[in-house]
């Protein structure tokens, strides 16, 4: 199953890049005065969007198979009482007077509903009644007991297949919204007018740069965007960031390289990508210590900027402490940040996490998700938790909590998650903790305590906030970490 599910998503994937490789060539292979319609034209969005129908019929045919059931069905139940008469009772001389009529069958029904409730009292109460009518009792409910076991076995192996199914069914409908996405993005990129694109040629030009090709994307109530195809001239290397200042002054916008595009332009001919310069810089710090006697700590994080300007934060504590949970809190945030950066909303890559969870859980095995997204345009904040601990904002003298009732991941293989909002100004600071840094307080003033302990920090420094924090938390329970403990810190300012 999991290797089908992986099969599936890689086919996904190269379908993708195929296309997007055909995109690409034909772009590079096209005149500069070729109408953007007949590159970035409707055919090639038709495509991507067959393959979101594909995939989300895919995920609907998961959705319409038999869901999951909690108790054996009636005819199980009755297929375990004839299971056991034909292990015991099929050669006895006193069968036939036995199972005439329905009423020794439905007995057995009733005891194997007693012993499915754990209903132990019940239990005895019709072994004694089936004890008074049969002479091998004792051999017949052994036999329907094992029978029974064997059957809700069975049940439970199916409901994890059923789980499985729906995951996989979640990871298809998620990358059918992407696909949607990515179709509509297409069909947004348009060549610039011919005034403004020799406008730009020209003013490149004298900064020693040739432009071969433009592209934009200009849409109401979202920030601009441009693909270049640039070369220097003459063997020289230019900035990408004078590139940057030409397209600036032009469009009449502040713009910059995206972070992943090229630093400089030089002889080879590059497609850099440009987008609006963000309002808003990010610096964050952490502060850890393992549980007390452990080695490594069961808790993960991660800070990154994507390339449409969010920054990112994403802190998972694994069930218990030690390697194990490590792997599994780490595997959250490994998968949680290639989601992110492949294109899904916060939700969605939250969700096929989940699924991922789901499909590789063993046991009891669990781990939470606190997820902060800031937009370094606006400065809004979205918070996704998902059995996480209580994040902190920290503006002047004044700190509020964000909480969440959401479940860890993995718990359930369909989960609704939680998103709260927050507009974030010039020297906030965003403070997350694991469950260890809170559960080391006193109780039932946890989050009290700990607005008292960031208001007693003056530091600027958001690793230094953070190890005034776990310094003043561990003093609470005499320096002896009953659990892992992190305190990651971000603070925003204005560029």
């Amino acid at each position: 199953m999991h290797v089908w599910i992986i099969a599936m998503l890689v086919i996904s994937v190269l379908l993708i890049l195929r296309d997007m490789a055909k995109t690409i060539f034909s772009l590079r292979q096209r005149q500069e005065d070729v109408p953007a319609g007949q590159i970035f034209g409707q055919p090639q969005r038709e495509r991507v969007e067959r393959y979101a129908q594909a995939f989300r019929k895919l995920a609907d045919t998961f959705y319409g198979m038999p869901y999951r059931r909690d108790h054996l069905s009636n005819e199980q139940a009755e297929d375990v009482v004839w299971q056991a008469y034909g292990q015991v009772c099929a050669n006895c001389h006193q069968r036939p007077e036995c199972w005439e009529g329905e009423e020794r069958l439905r007995l057995g029904e009733r005891l194997v509903r007693a012993m499915e409730g754990g209903r132990d009292e019940k239990r005895r109460e019709l072994t004694k009644q089936w004890k008074g009518q049969c002479v091998h009792s004792y051999q017949f409910t052994q036999e329907l007991g094992h029978f029974f076991q064997r059957e809700r076995e069975k049940l439970v192996w199916n409901n994890r297949m059923i789980e499985n199914r729906l995951a996989a069914a979640q990871q298809f409908s998620e990358i059918a919204g992407v696909l949607d996405q990515v179709a509509w993005e297409l069909s947004e990129i348009v060549q610039p007018s011919r005034a403004f694109a020799d406008e730009l040629r020209y003013s490149l030009k004298k900064k020693g740069i040739l432009m071969r090709s433009a592209w934009i994307m200009e849409r109401e109530g979202s920030r601009k965007q441009a693909y270049l195809t640039l070369q220097a001239k003459n063997g020289q290397c230019v900035s990408t960031l004078e590139a940057a200042e030409v397209l600036s002054e032009i469009w009449e916008c502040p713009m910059v390289p995206v972070n992943t595009s090229r630093c400089t332009i030089n002889g080879e001919i590059h497609t850099v990508h440009f987008t609006e310069k963000m309002g808003f810089k990010i610096l964050h710090g952490v502060a850890k210590t393992p549980k007390d006697r452990e080695r490594v700590s069961g808790d993960s994080y991660a800070c990154c900027q994507e390339e449409e300007g969010q920054f990112v934060l994403c802190l998972s504590d694994g069930m218990g402490s030690g390697m194990d949970a490590c792997k599994e809190s780490g595997m959250v945030v490994e998968l949680l940040e290639q989601f992110l950066e492949s294109g899904f909303s916060n939700e969605a890559a939250a969700k096929l996490v989940n699924s991922a969870v789901v499909l590789k859980r063993q046991g009891d095995m669990f781990s939470t998700m606190d997820l902060c997204t800031i937009d370094l345009y606006t400065g809004m904040c979205a918070f996704l938790k998902a059995g996480a601990s209580t994040t902190f904002i920290k503006r002047d003298q004044w700190v509020e909590a964000i909480t969440s009732t959401s479940m860890a991941l993995g718990v359930v293989d369909q989960v609704d998650f939680e998103v709260t909002e927050r507009k974030l100004y010039h020297g906030d600071f965003l403070i997350m903790v694991t469950d260890g840094v809170l559960d080391a307080l006193p109780l039932e003033k946890e989050e009290e305590t700990m607005k008292e302990i960031i208001l007693q920090i003056h530091s600027q420094a958001p690793r230094e906030i953070g190890r005034g924090i776990l310094d003043r938390v561990l003093a609470y329970c005499d320096y002896k970490a009953r659990d892992d403990m992190t305190v990651l810190v971000a603070g925003i300012w204005k560029k």
